[in-house]
């Protein structure tokens, strides 16, 4: 029997794309405005960074295409200071989740201030016994050192806990490293080959991973 659950945010508890609109519209203009510098010999780069941006935290991403540092850096004073105050929806079966009842913890990796205003303005606050932000602007904390810490501090085993996301590269990846199980959440069928626990595109499918 589980005793505590772990989930991610963006694109597990709610779907990114139903915000994307409104929450990056000031950000994709300024990758529009910058194109001449981002582009180089790759004419798909900036719609490439803009679809990843829907996925993933902004600082990996500006590592990994190597983002010039003046669009890197008018980027991150707006993300900064960016919180979302729109009405937002969990995805439908989040209802099964949020109904399990054991001890459960949010990790998400962004910007303090914008995660955090999204999760007011889900209204998931109360279902968690903590959140954990894991912001890079200001720490090099990961989501395996809050998993490690999460477990240290409530005296969890790693068999004691189940891990919930969407990205096998990110909290399934930190959770595996610490024996941890997982459970993917996968409604697009985007990772059919992922080593994982179990892979669902439905969170109702939790329940087999908690008794």
């Amino acid at each position: 029997m589980k005793k505590a659950l772990i989930l991610d945010l963006d694109n597990t508890i709610y779907p990114v794309s139903s915000i994307s609109e409104n929450l990056f519209a000031d950000l994709f203009a300024i990758l529009d405005h910058y194109a001449e510098l981002i582009n180089a010999d790759d004419m798909d780069k900036v719609n490439k960074i803009k679809d990843e941006m829907t996925r993933r935290p902004f600082q990996h991403i500006a590592d990994e295409f190597d983002l010039h540092d003046e669009v890197r850096n008018k980027m991150t004073d707006m993300l900064r200071n960016m919180a979302y105050s729109q009405p937002m929806k969990p995805f439908d079966d989040y209802r099964h989740v949020r109904s399990i009842p054991l001890d459960k913890f949010l990790v998400t990796t962004g910007f303090s201030k914008l995660q955090w205003s999204k999760v007011r303005m889900l209204g998931i606050e109360n279902d968690f016994k903590h959140i954990h932000i894991v912001d890079p602007d200001v720490s090099q904390q990961t989501k395996k050192n809050v998993f490690a810490e999460i477990m240290l501090t409530h005296n969890y085993a790693p068999t004691d806990l189940l891990v919930i996301g969407d990205d096998p590269e990110s909290e399934i990846k930190a959770a595996k490293a610490l024996g941890i199980e997982t459970f993917l959440y996968d409604p697009a069928n985007k990772y059919p080959h992922a080593l994982v626990t179990l892979r669902s595109n439905n969170l109702q499918e939790v329940q087999k991973l908690i008794n």
